[in-house]
């Protein structure tokens, strides 16, 4: 039984207008089914993926310039999904995934709500290998380095799904944790490109959000 509040946001993304339910807030939380304790969030955590956060639209910019062509595409901690409805849109392979019990759903109601098919999905903890899902020419994510773990955790699930050749596109705040993440990216042979973009219609330069684009050729293609 839903028993938290829902409200609709719609901004526009490339000229086109995308429509998404949000929680109302962070302080919505409902799990009956005991979930939260499960995969160790509290209860102020459990609302983060229902909102609709800077990195989060940078990102879904990022995936509107995108070449998607002939390319597999994995969102890590797609949340509301965003993204994965600018990725659907214009035609991409696109899985979205997360570990709250509730992305699925708000995924594919967003999915809807756009007039859009259904956004395939995987239930992805990242301390949790998932061979079933395979190899991915792109994987993408926003605002994910938000505590040291994750530049490592984020990394070996790099180092499982990527193909040798291979993109990962990044969007971040600003935060510490992504120097490290670059590092564990170099010694898999990515390359960087680093772009600092506004978070916000308010954001000045130097602007706090950051874009990072890694990208691997693999050997045999560069012969």
């Amino acid at each position: 039984m839903q028993v938290y509040a829902t409200r609709t946001e719609q901004l526009s993304i490339g000229g086109l207008i995308y429509r998404l339910r949000v929680l109302s807030d962070k302080q919505q939380f409902s799990d009956a089914n005991g979930h939260r304790a499960r995969l160790g969030l509290s209860a102020t955590q459990w609302g983060l993926f229902g909102q609709l956060w800077p990195s989060e639209r940078l990102l879904a910019q990022a995936m509107h310039r995108f070449a998607v062509d002939g390319k597999r595409v994995l969102e890590l901690g797609c949340g509301i999904g965003l993204a994965c409805l600018v990725l659907k849109r214009r035609g991409a392979d696109i899985v979205a995934s997360d570990a709250h019990p509730l992305a699925a759903s708000f995924l594919e109601y967003n999915a809807t709500l756009n007039a859009l098919p259904t956004v395939d999905y995987v239930r992805l903890p990242w301390d949790t290998p998932e061979p079933s899902i395979g190899h991915f020419d792109a994987i993408i994510a926003s605002d994910v380095l938000y505590e040291p773990a994750q530049a490592r955790l984020l990394a070996q699930i790099v180092k499982r799904h990527a193909y040798p050749s291979a993109e990962v596109v990044i969007t971040d705040p600003g935060r510490d944790h992504s120097e490290h993440f670059s590092q564990l990216l170099a010694e898999q042979n990515f390359v960087l490109t680093e772009e600092r973009c506004p978070m916000d219609d308010r954001d000045t330069p130097p602007y706090r959000g950051n874009l990072l684009h890694y990208v691997r050729l693999d050997e045999a293609s560069q012969t």
